[in-house]
């Protein structure tokens, strides 16, 4: 019995050996292996492909005045019948109020005075030139004598005339009106109140007189050129309102900033004074290439992405630009049609860059 079964045992290694050699020929683990590699590669590793998109340039905005006006006191007295308030609209030409008191009373005293004089040298003059035409009509006056007498009347028809003109300028000077229709922003007198000649009654902002301050820094700011067109965006809510580029102002503050003018190109825009937002400018059309956002690796303040290369996975600096959902656009450092790793790119990445600083045996 023993020496059986020591006959079998060889024959059933010799049966198990020949079968594993067989099946390693016909199924060789090698082939198992590529073709694993190959559907981690094809599944791990995607195209980057050309995007033509048009740029947005995206800042905050401010509604301001374009200019405001104001009313100033043009003879210094009394202010008299001013009642308006800051806030009120007020249409052009309207009158707020008068300049009155002893100063104004005295003003106008001595324009009449001067216009009576004049008044009174005119009708001299006139008198005295019928007598020198009747003088020569009997020839008791020369020619020389009349045409002295016309000079001397048409001095002082001039004179009353200036006198006239002075006594309107001042009467109108006591007037206080609105320099032009819109919202009074600010009343700096009393009713009552002695005020000096050139002092400031009250400010306006005129009708219509509103437009967009943006500011834009960094390569959006180099951008910019008159006549682009975009829309603002309130953070009060409400629709957006199209704008256009009207004047690209420069550099006014220190911190290296655009300053942007911009105008509603709708009438009767549903902004106010003061409003704030966002304003986003439609750039020119730019071809990015784009790439998966988890592509991207971080590492030391600068991205990178693995372009999968016959010779392996080669890291390859790149700018980023925005991204579009799950997409990244890349302003430079890729070109299209490469093949870029996705599966697992930050540890591939870093393993890959340990490698090289592992010190040979």
């Amino acid at each position: 019995m023993n020496e059986m079964v020591k006959k079998t045992i060889p024959i059933f290694c010799l049966s198990i050996l020949l079968i594993l050699i067989a099946g390693y020929f016909l199924f060789p683990p090698v082939c198992f292996s590529k073709q694993k590699n190959q559907k981690d590669i094809d599944i791990g590793v995607v195209t980057a492909e050309a995007r033509t998109i048009t740029t947005r340039l995206s800042a905050y905005g401010r509604v301001e005045p374009i200019t405001t006006l104001k009313l100033n006191a043009e003879q210094g007295g009394i202010v008299s019948g001013l009642t308006v308030l800051p806030g009120e609209m007020v249409k052009a030409g309207v009158v707020l109020g008068h300049m009155t008191g002893p100063t104004v009373d005295g003003l106008l005293a001595q324009c009449r005075n001067s216009v009576a004089v004049a008044g009174v040298a005119v009708t001299m003059g006139e008198k005295t030139l019928a007598i020198e035409r009747q003088k020569q009509a009997v020839r008791l006056a020369t020619r020389k004598a009349v045409y002295q007498a016309e000079a001397r009347l048409v001095r002082a028809q001039d004179d009353l005339n200036n006198a006239l003109s002075q006594l309107q300028a001042v009467r109108k000077s006591l007037v206080l009106k609105t320099p032009s229709g819109g919202i009074l922003l600010a009343v700096y007198v009393h009713k009552g109140e002695w005020v000096q000649a050139g002092q400031t009654i009250l400010t306006l902002q005129p009708t219509g007189g509103l437009w967009l301050m943006a500011h834009y820094y960094g390569p959006d700011a180099a951008a910019i050129r008159v006549g682009m067109t975009g829309q603002f965006e309130s953070t009060g809510g409400g629709s957006a309102i199209p704008v256009r580029v009207r004047t690209v102002i420069g550099q006014i503050g220190s911190d290296g900033g655009e300053s942007i003018g911009l105008i509603a190109t709708v009438p009767a825009p549903c902004w106010l004074n003061g409003d704030v937002g966002r304003v986003i400018l439609s750039g020119g059309k730019e071809t990015y290439v784009t790439v998966p956002t988890r592509a991207l690796v971080l590492d030391r303040g600068r991205w990178w992405v693995l372009e999968h290369t016959e010779h392996g996975n080669q890291r390859r600096e790149v700018v980023p630009g925005p991204s579009q959902g799950t997409m990244t656009l890349i302003k430079q450092g890729l070109e299209a049609g490469s093949q870029v790793l996705v599966e697992n790119a930050y540890l591939e990445f870093h393993r890959d860059f340990s490698r090289q600083y592992q010190k040979s045996e």
